[in-house]
């Protein structure tokens, strides 16, 4: 889809099945844009997601001075990228980061470590997104960041400081991306010493950190981990290219494809991910699987089918929070009441999606009950037609889509999503993604 109403009408939908090929994921992609521009040596990223997060990370790498051209090769898209070795060719900039939060924080960082004169900001919503413990960490170790605006969220004025401090400490809380920032960029802050980073408090969203670390190494980082309460960084690294790295296909996206294949019986099956995947958020399957589903995995596949109505379930989704909205919008054709529990950083995402979730859901005739970092969802007899807002929100956009399936035990509801566009964020074909596995006849 290439030009987006103000709104789309989604029928209901007998049936889900067939075969979707998934965009590269965003939190591998910007992860891999930074670290190629870091690197010694040049870089060809294969099958980069094409999508509004990415687009302004590769506009503020090009802004610093950074290389970087694009082809096709075959079916995939090539970025080739020229690394800097850790040195911003150019000093001074106004970067704008639209809504990108794995674009602003690592970005940052290095901004920071590196030095120079730069203003960062981006639309209103991401000057309401904390960074603040980011920029506390940082501003402790040398750092010379200004808040601009408000305290604690961005506009930022970040200049040349002097980093002496050996050891840092952030707050694993909020946001497992403040601590992606600093891991990323310690390599710079430990050319002479050493450097380790503490975690305060519990770490949330440790598959984030875990997809960190793996493509550290492979940009050749050596990290030394003490469980996920320090990691330290030994002295005198360089980030060298890996020469060609791929981009897997996006396990959040996979969730609602997933789930359509486990409500509308299927079998739907996604291509791009697998069982060798290093995104935490594959273990949205196991997710599905405890509510009923068939979950088949191959090394770079996973299909969900079922054959009989969702079973709610009572689960921690610390680990997962992103896909876990999927599951809160399969909980309408189970059974019961789901609850998902410790998912306080959906309030600091895009927008506050757990307002955001018991809203909308409401609208479609569920009982919802929500407290400072839960959500349960009881569904009704016969969901309810619903306009559903989506706050900016690509992920708002997505879940709700899967209200218009017929399920085994209700039927799919007339479903208008409002601002449709907003899936440009991550996934900008998605609605006709969907269309792809939904089956209007007869089951």
């Amino acid at each position: 889809m290439t030009d987006y109403p103000h709104y789309l009408d989604l029928l209901p939908v007998a049936r889900a099945e067939g075969t979707v090929r998934l965009p590269g994921s965003k939190s591998i992609s910007n992860r891999i844009l930074l670290l190629a521009a870091l690197a010694e040596g040049e870089t060809r990223v294969i099958d980069l997601l094409a999508s509004d997060d990415t687009a302004v990370m590769l506009a503020a790498l090009r802004s610093l001075g950074v290389e970087w051209a694009e082809h096709r090769e075959g079916e995939s898209t090539v970025h080739v990228v020229k690394g800097v070795k850790g040195s911003w060719p150019l000093r001074t900039a106004d970067l704008f980061m639209g809504n990108a939060g794995t674009a602003i924080r690592p970005l940052t960082a290095a901004l920071a470590v590196i030095g120079g004169d730069y203003k960062v900001h981006g639309v209103p919503r991401m000057h309401e997104r904390p960074i603040g413990d980011l920029v506390d960490a940082l501003n402790a170790a040398g750092a010379d960041i200004e808040y601009t605006l408000n305290k604690g969220y961005p506009p930022l004025h970040i200049r040349s400081g002097e980093f002496k401090s050996q050891r840092l400490s952030v707050r694993g809380d909020v946001s497992s991306q403040f601590l992606t920032a600093l891991l990323m960029v310690a390599p710079l802050m430990a050319r002479e010493h050493a450097v380790t980073i503490d975690v305060e408090g519990e770490l949330i969203s440790k598959p984030y950190i875990e997809i960190t670390l793996n493509l550290i190494r492979r940009f050749g980082g050596v990290v030394e981990q003490d469980g996920w309460s320090s990691f330290t960084i030994p002295a005198g690294q360089t980030y060298k290219s890996p020469g060609i790295i791929h981009v897997e296909g996006d396990a959040s996206s996979a969730s609602y494809f997933l789930a359509a294949g486990a409500i509308g019986r299927g079998p739907v099956r996604v291509q791009g991910v697998g069982r060798e995947s290093i995104q935490g958020d594959v273990r949205f399957a196991q997710a599905l699987e405890q509510m009923g589903a068939t979950i088949v995995m191959g090394d770079n596949w996973i299909e969900a089918s079922a054959s009989g109505p969702l079973k709610a379930v009572d689960m921690d989704f610390n680990h997962i929070p992103d896909a876990a909205m999927t599951i809160a919008v399969a909980a309408l054709y189970a059974e019961g009441t789901t609850t998902l529990r410790n998912i306080a950083s959906w309030r600091v995402k895009e927008t506050d999606r757990l307002s955001a979730m018991a809203t909308e859901l409401r609208k479609l005739g569920a009982t919802v009950e929500e407290g400072a970092d839960w959500l349960s969802v009881t569904p009704p007899a016969v969901l309810q037609p619903a306009a559903i807002d989506t706050y900016d929100d690509h992920r708002m956009a997505m879940c709700f889509s899967l209200a218009s399936l017929d399920g085994y035990i209700r039927q799919g509801a007339k479903v208008r999503i409002n601002d449709p566009k907003c899936v440009a964020k991550t996934f900008p074909e998605y609605f006709s993604a969907f269309a792809s596995i939904a089956k209007r006849g007869s089951v």
